[in-house]
C-alpha cells in the first residue's frame, strides 16, 4: 500500500470513531445507523459523472428511469456522501477508480426489465480498488444490492460496513415491475477469475434481509463465488431463502475463501448452503436464530478444510440489530 492510500484509509479510521462517538446510545450497532440520504436542499441531477478527485455530497440523482448507469465513478481519490440515488433501469453507481468512499446514501428502485424476464441493475458495481461502502441502504434493485465484479476484471480491497441491504413487495407498480413483485438477486455477489489476482472483501456490522421468493431460483443474502477471499463480520441476516452461499472451485472462476465470525441468522430456509467441496471454509461463533429451517446444507460435494465452531442461541432479532450480536446477550 503506498503512502496516499494509506493516508486516505487513515483518514476514513479517523471519520469512523467520530461517526461511533458522536452517534449515541439510541443508534443501532448493526446496519445503517442515523440518517441516510440527503440533507436539506440537495442539488438535484439526473446523472452525475465524476471525473476528478473530491468530495460529491448531497446531490439527488433522480434517473427518471434512464437505462444508463445514474453515478459514474471515473477518478481516484473520491468521496460520495449523503446522497440519494433513484430511479433507474441500469445501475445506481459504478466504481472504476482507486481510493473511493461511499458514505451516507441511500439507493432504490433500480429496476431493468421485468420481474419474470430479470435483468440486472444492480447498486454498486464497477471494478474498484480501495473502496470504502460505509452507512448505505439499498433496496428494490433487479440485480444485487453490490456486486464486483460484473465482467470477471480485476477489483480489490473493499470493505462494507454498517450498510443495510433489503429487499420487499414493491408498495407501488413502477418501471414495468408491479406492486407486490420483489424484485432482487442478492444482497452481495461476488465475481472473479482465477486468472486474477485474488480479490479481497470485508463486510462487517451490515443488516441484510427479504432476498427469497424474488427474481431467480437460489436466492442468497451472501453469494459469496469465484476467485475472493470475504472476511464477513458482525452481521445480521434475516428472512432470506438462504443466508450464506457460499461456493467452492468451479473451473476457471476459481473458489471462495471465506471466514464468518460473530454473525447471526433468522427466521431463513437455510443459513449456511455450502458448494463445490468449498475448501477452508471457516464459522466460528455463528448465532442460529428461531425460524431456522436448515442450519448447514452441502451441495454438489462437501466442505474441505472445513471448521465450525462455537455455534450459539443469539440474542432475539431486535436485541442483535440494536446492540450487536454479541452485545445484544449480556
Amino acid at each position: 500500500m503506498d503512502m496516499k492510500t494509506a493516508l486516505f484509509f487513515l483518514i476514513l479510521a479517523v471519520n469512523a470513531d467520530v461517526s461511533a462517538e458522536t452517534a449515541g446510545t439510541a443508534l443501532p450497532a448493526v446496519g445503517a445507523i442515523g440518517r441516510v440520504g440527503c440533507r436539506d436542499n440537495p442539488a438535484i441531477t439526473q446523472r452525475l459523472f465524476i471525473t476528478r478527485p473530491g468530495v460529491y455530497e448531497n446531490f439527488l440523482v433522480d434517473g427518471r428511469w434512464v437505462d444508463r448507469n445514474l453515478v459514474k465513478i471515473n477518478s481516484d481519490d473520491v468521496i460520495l456522501r449523503d446522497c440519494e440515488i433513484r430511479n433507474g433501469r441500469h445501475n445506481a453507481v459504478t466504481v472504476y477508480a482507486k481510493n473511493v468512499l461511499i458514505e451516507n446514501c441511500k439507493i432504490h428502485h433500480l429496476l431493468a426489465g421485468t420481474f419474470d424476464d430479470q435483468d440486472d441493475a444492480h447498486g454498486i458495481t464497477g471494478q474498484p480498488e480501495n473502496l470504502v461502502i460505509r452507512n448505505c441502504e439499498i433496496y428494490y434493485v433487479s440485480g444485487d444490492a453490490i456486486q464486483f465484479d460484473p465482467d470477471r476484471s480485476p477489483w480489490d480491497n473493499v470493505l462494507v460496513e454498517n450498510c443495510t441491504f433489503w429487499t420487499g413487495p414493491l408498495p407501488e407498480a413502477a418501471a414495468g415491475f408491479l406492486r407486490g413483485q420483489r424484485p432482487g438477486e442478492n444482497a452481495v455477489d461476488t465475481k472473479q477469475l482465477e486468472s486474477n489476482p485474488r480479490s479481497r472483501m470485508t463486510i462487517r456490522n451490515c443488516l441484510m434481509h427479504g432476498w427469497g421468493d424474488g427474481q431467480i431460483s437460489t436466492q442468497a443474502a451472501m453469494n459469496l463465488k469465484d476467485h475472493v477471499q470475504v472476511e464477513v463480520a458482525g452481521c445480521v441476516l434475516a428472512d432470506n431463502e438462504i443466508c450464506f452461499r457460499l461456493r467452492g472451485d468451479t473451473g476457471e472462476r476459481g473458489g471462495a475463501l471465506v471466514s464468518i465470525r460473530d454473525c447471526a441468522v433468522y427466521r431463513s430456509k437455510v443459513a449456511v448452503r455450502m458448494e463445490d467441496g468449498i475448501e477452508n471454509l471457516q464459522i466460528l461463533r455463528l448465532g442460529i436464530g428461531e425460524g431456522i429451517e436448515q442450519k448447514y446444507r452441502s451441495v454438489a460435494g462437501e466442505p474441505r478444510g472445513y471448521v465450525n465452531q462455537g455455534e450459539f442461541t443469539p440474542p432475539a432479532y431486535p436485541q442483535a440489530v440494536r446492540f450487536g450480536v454479541r452485545e445484544g446477550m449480556r
